[in-house]
């Protein structure tokens, strides 16, 4: 999946240079990985039935008052 993704794109938007495979490559990692973080968070059950950008403000509130 980390390769057929970014090939795939590369091939459909008809991408030439090795340079573009290589942000296309990264752009994917670095966006499955914030999906990823994101994800952990909503997991949490204490985080249940809240909005991404809510569970962010109120992690970041509870670590600056530590």
């Amino acid at each position: 999946m980390g390769v057929a993704v970014p090939v795939t794109l590369f091939l459909l938007l008809d991408l030439h240079s090795i340079g573009d495979f290589v942000a296309l490559a990264a752009v994917t990692f670095f966006s499955w990985g914030v999906a990823d973080l994101l994800g952990t968070i909503l997991e949490k059950p204490r985080l249940k039935d809240r909005s991404p950008g809510k569970a962010l403000k109120e992690d970041w509130e509870r670590r600056s008052k530590e």
